[in-house]
């Protein structure tokens, strides 16, 4: 199998495949699950008297339903063709997501069931396959108006309502079977360490290898290997130091380490071996060698300070909702917030699809991955986020793009966190549990406002004019007041005992601007200022823009937003994906060098010249 941008390697499967709905974890001659299926809604499925277009919920046009109803019960069955394994093989179904609760049957055999809505699950259906190859999977998803579960943007009325839109209801994300061997990689993760010159390689297996087994790894990048290592296996989890000699030479790591303006990939192939040395299972991958850090108030990665210019982006489309239209829907999605000029995106109260994430890695687009929101707050609450968020950053933190993780926005779920001593425990737990899992990321307890623990203090202020701006964060001692008790966004910035926020952390602006073109009459509208022109959008969008780059206590930016988003019409491009304003213009309002990373200036002509003379030299 080979991806858009990748060729299967002679010794392994492509590494690059963004195609693969786990793109990290590559095994060649997967079957797709994806199309049509029977349909039906309520407590009893009757005669499944409906199809629909699987992966595009219910409520979208291009499942082929479109009922924007509710119906917190609905059902789903597939017969495919797929022949049983043969000896020491098993055939596992996966599912990308399925909003809320899910359970699943082949052939009338309970597999299992699966809660949250935006993380993957799978199942051994081996025993469950008809010896004829005539296979029938069920699956009923439950997604109630629950505000306590997890649910992002997703409305609990009838109706859109304030920022909240349409839900979207059970499968949303690729379904699919694969035939792996007994002894195979179940999870595999990548922790690069770019000043000790290796990577971890963490690989997790279903049972206790046979005696006997290894594990070797291979790393290459354009087809010249790096590494090559082998190390005998004892036990279900495995963590491997692979060594990189080439990272100790510090004039070529540029010609190694990942960014957005060089977003190199290394490939690698995992394979498990037997004693005598041949291969049980071989998965491809790939990663990135680069490291992220906080320091002296910037963000910094692969020890360079990095002006952040990012995008709100909310992944919802008005055809398909939550569920990309199609694989190209994605890469163009990435490729837009690149030619608009921004490094990097926010992505707002969704578990992105990870070929998208696979398309940031791939094109240089930093990302900051964040939680969907529960609205309620309790026990149960608590629990039900924290698998579901674990089981996201189990998912996601080999990728190189991600690098800053949001448990939690706008006190969404803990309303009272400033006077409720157990809710600022929760904000606290979820950073601390977060850094426990992942220590190699910066995280935030609580974007935007009343944050408890963060590595980043992220501010939302929908000030409308650049003066706002210049006047608020004038200076380090105007910040600190902003931190501390001036509220741009009604609430206090950092909570606390009264001690000044930490000022050697990042202030960035994560959200701002969320300009829109003024309403009709009675069309459904939801934004922070209006504009009556093109002309007068350009020039609101360089005033903010200007406002911002030109400070130097500002480590960074995310404008709202990226596209429009149903009623939400403040995005740089509408929720077709058509810029409302020339994408020149704002690339060129986007990337003026910010005072924050004086060097920035000098980088830029660099660049600049390079493009003129058609070289890449450094």
């Amino acid at each position: 199998m080979t991806g858009p941008h990748g060729t299967a390697g002679s010794h392994g499967p492509d590494t690059r495949c963004t195609g693969h709905p786990r793109p990290q974890l590559v095994r060649p001659g997967r079957t797709d699950l994806c199309g049509e299926w029977e349909f039906a809604t309520g407590e009893d499925p009757g005669g499944f008297g409906a199809r629909i277009v699987v992966p595009y919920p219910y409520e979208a046009p291009l499942s082929g339903v479109g009922d924007t109803g509710t119906h917190p019960v609905v059902w789903y069955r597939r017969r495919f063709d797929q022949p049983p394994p043969g000896p020491g093989r098993r055939l596992h179904l996966h599912f990308g997501a399925v909003d809320y609760h899910a359970r699943v049957w082949v052939n009338g055999t309970y597999l299992g069931e699966h809660r949250g809505g935006h993380t993957p699950f799978s199942f051994d259906a081996t025993d469950a396959l008809a010896d004829d190859g005539r296979q029938t999977v069920v699956v009923r998803a439950e997604d109630r108006l629950d505000v306590g579960q997890p649910r992002g943007k997703q409305g609990w009325r009838a109706e859109p309502h304030g920022v909240f839109y349409l839900r979207t209801t059970g499968i949303w994300q690729p379904v699919w079977c694969e035939t792996v061997p007994e002894t195979h990689v179940r999870q595999l993760h990548w922790t690069p360490d770019v000043a000790g010159a290796s990577v971890r390689c963490e690989v997790t297996l279903p049972a206790p290898p046979p005696p006997g087994a290894q594990l070797r790894v291979r790393l290459s990048l354009a087809g010249t290997e790096l590494a090559r290592q082998t190390v005998r296996l004892y036990d279900t989890h495995q963590e491997l130091d692979v060594s990189i000699p080439a990272l100790r030479r510090e004039l070529d790591r540029s010609e190694l380490l990942w960014s957005p303006e060089r977003p190199n990939l290394v490939d690698a192939v995992v394979e498990i071996l037997d004693d005598a040395g041949g291969v049980l299972d071989r998965v491809g991958s790939y990663l990135g060698l680069r490291s992220v850090a906080v320091e002296d108030g910037r963000f910094v990665l692969n020890g360079q300070p990095v002006f952040l210019r990012m995008a709100l982006a909310q992944g919802y489309w008005p055809e398909s909702h939550l569920a990309a239209p199609s694989p190209d829907a994605l890469r163009r999605e990435v490729e837009l917030a690149k030619e608009l000029g921004f490094n990097g995106i926010r992505i707002h109260q969704k578990i992105e699809d990870p070929r998208l994430l696979a398309w940031c890695d791939r094109i240089g687009m930093l990302v900051w991955e964040e939680m969907p929101s529960a609205f309620g707050f309790g026990p149960h609450v608590v629990e039900r986020v924290v698998e579901e968020w674990l089981a996201a950053v189990r998912r996601d933190r080999s990728h190189p793009s991600i690098v800053t993780w949001v448990p939690m926005n706008e006190s969404w779920g803990a309303w009272d966190a400033a006077v409720r001593a157990d809710q600022r425990h929760y904000l606290d737990a979820l950073y601390h549990l977060t850094k426990a899992v992942d220590g190699s990321r910066p995280v935030i307890s609580n974007d935007g406002w009343e944050h408890t623990h963060s590595d980043i203090w992220g501010v939302h202020d929908y000030a409308q004019h650049g003066s706002e701006l210049r006047e608020r964060y004038a200076g380090a001692e105007s910040v600190r007041r902003i931190l501390r008790d001036r509220r741009p966004g009604r609430r206090r910035v950092v909570l606390g005992d009264g001690a000044a926020p930490d000022p050697s952390l990042p202030v960035v602006l994560t959200e701002f601007g969320g300009l829109s073109h003024a309403p009709a009459a009675g069309q459904r509208w939801f934004g922070y200022g209006t504009v009556a022109t093109a002309g007068e959008l350009e020039e609101r969008l360089r005033d903010l823009f200007t406002a911002i780059l030109d400070n130097p206590e500002l480590a960074g930016f995310c404008y709202t937003q990226l596209t429009d988003t149903a009623q939400e019409r403040n995005g740089l491009l509408t929720e077709r994906r058509e810029p409302k304003l020339p994408t020149a213009v704002v690339h060129e309002m986007v990337t003026r060098a910010a005072r924050a990373v004086p060097t920035e200036r000098t980088d830029l002509s660099r660049a600049a010249m390079r493009r003129r003379s058609g070289t890449d030299a450094h």
